[in-house]
């Protein structure tokens, strides 16, 4: 009788694997896991997209107020900022869809500035599926989470990615960036773009990356740039880490002509 040799090797034991003494062989797991996946599908560069997951596409929200309306419902001024915050969902699919094409026509010929989100739905579905659209690979960088959908289905086959960590899931998000958008967003996004210039800051991260903040109104609200300059909590230099912008031509624009003049190269760290 053939002796199952699986029972008494630790890897294969999931009540090790599970608890704190296989902690530090999980989050190597979210290291070397996404490596192999990006090595087998030659992907050196990410442009990443952060954004909301609640952001609806705007048919979706057209027809959600719609409805309510017929029905009488009270949650029309919810609705009605659902309708008028859909148009970053559609601007995202666009310049998404742009991106793409214009890595694509980059010689010589490789796996360049592939679109990269957290592969929810939101910001993050609009912007895989403005690659898919492009006919491009794109990553879905997603993570377990107890009320929130994880993946959408315009993630390129064998590039959605589920994480435990947060902290790992972020670190493959700046590994390979070489720009990133930021979209309205709540807690989660300003968490992921707060994050990413602190390390740009304090030169954690070794080279510029283009940020750009889409949407004025949304940025200009939310933070106020100017009043952390004027109190010295940041300095007056760390508004050029970043431009805040509502065109898709401007952030196009600059996006690929920063990583044209500075051929970004290699990873972050």
């Amino acid at each position: 009788m053939k002796k199952n040799i699986k029972k008494d090797r630790f890897y294969y034991n999931t009540d090790f694997l599970s608890g704190s003494s296989g902690r530090s062989v999980r989050i190597l797991s979210e290291y070397y896991g996404p490596l192999e996946r990006m090595n087998k599908n030659n992907i050196n560069d990410t442009i990443v997209f952060f954004g909301s997951a609640r952001l609806k596409p705007r048919e979706i929200a057209l027809k959600d107020l719609q409805l309510a309306k017929k029905d009488g419902k009270s949650n029309l001024k919810q609705l009605e900022t659902d309708l008028r915050m859909s148009r970053y969902y559609e601007e995202a699919v666009q310049l998404a869809k742009e991106l793409t094409m214009w890595s694509k026509k980059l010689k010589p010929e490789n796996e360049h500035y592939i679109i990269c989100s957290g592969g929810g739905p939101g910001i993050m579905e609009a912007a895989n599926k403005g690659a898919a659209k492009a006919k491009g690979k794109n990553i879905g960088l997603t993570i377990s989470l107890p009320f929130e959908d994880s993946g959408n289905p315009w993630i390129s086959e064998g590039l959605n990615m589920k994480f435990h960590y947060f902290f790992m899931r972020k670190f493959w998000f700046v590994y390979l960036a070489k720009a990133i958008v930021v979209w309205p967003g709540g807690f989660g996004t300003l968490d992921e773009l707060m994050e990413v210039l602190t390390l740009i800051q304090t030169e954690k991260i070794k080279k510029r990356l283009p940020i750009v903040l889409y949407g004025k109104e949304f940025w200009e609200k939310v933070v106020n740039w100017d009043y952390l300059v004027e109190i010295g909590t940041i300095s007056k230099t760390d508004l050029d880490l970043f431009i805040i912008t509502d065109n898709i031509e401007e952030t196009f624009n600059y996006v690929t002509n920063f990583i044209g003049e500075n051929k970004l190269k290699g990873p972050n760290f």
